[in-house]
């Protein structure tokens, strides 16, 4: 069986996918993103080792709760596809037993991930810029990563929601707003599209942790203005179903 890493596991996931879920945050992450607000799960070894099928064994005690809602399991980050074994078991597991699965990944794996993606029932896709410059400024990456997913999931299409932080002064305008429509239509199967205002809840992580943090001063992201152009944008997407 599999070992793998996690951070942590929340019981009650209400935003991480449809229903309510059971969400598993791995650990690890290539990209370092401006914003993150979970640094603690950027080194795969920091975390809990622990056996697929015991992290299953888990997730079902959960199952009371989130399949009475039409949801599922989560496996959310860090970046999932980092741990592609650990997370293929996971998956096959889920998918014997009946469970409904999301992957929340930025696409920052590299690999063959068919099998993932034949097995999820959905995935989150985090699209972090829609410039190859100004992406690589936000994550510490080249858009290479996403685009190798991209490539995959459109091979092997799953339900996609796309999810995208909007930060005052990156991306808060409606030309860039624009331009992340025109990602999305290069995305397979797009069900949902979510804006998420930047915060700043998750500093205080790094003055624990001794890291600078790159995005000291910026003020969170208006709300409303961001729930207004998510509107927009599911507008526009259920128009061209």
């Amino acid at each position: 069986m599999a070992k793998g890493y996690i951070h942590s596991i929340e019981s009650m996931g209400l935003v991480d996918g449809p229903g309510v879920r059971c969400v598993v945050f791995m650990q690890g992450c290539a990209m370092r993103c401006r914003y993150c607000h979970n640094p603690d799960t950027w080194h795969l070894h920091s975390g809990q080792e622990i056996e697929a099928e015991d992290l299953f064994a888990k997730i079902l005690r959960f199952r009371p709760y989130f399949e009475s809602s039409g949801g599922g399991v989560t496996f959310s980050g860090g970046e999932p596809l980092l741990q592609k074994e650990f997370l293929l078991q996971l998956l096959r597991l889920c998918k014997k037993a009946g469970i409904h699965t999301a992957i929340d990944t930025a696409g920052g794996g590299m690999g063959d991930f068919s099998e993932i993606l034949e097995l999820a029932d959905m995935v989150l896709l985090d699209v972090k810029h829609v410039e190859a410059e100004a992406y690589r400024d936000l994550t510490g990456i080249s858009l290479g990563r996403y685009e190798h997913f991209l490539r995959q999931l459109k091979e092997h299409p799953v339900e996609v929601w796309v999810r995208a932080v909007i930060v005052p002064g990156i991306h808060d305008n409606f030309e860039y707003i624009q331009n992340l429509w025109e990602e999305v239509k290069r995305i397979p199967k797009v069900s949902k599209i979510e804006l998420l205002p930047y915060h700043t809840m998750g500093t205080k992580k790094y003055e624990a942790m001794g890291i600078p943090y790159s995005l000291e001063g910026v003020p969170p992201m208006d709300k409303k203005q961001t729930t207004q152009w998510q509107d927009h944008l599911n507008k526009i997407l259920m128009a061209n179903k």
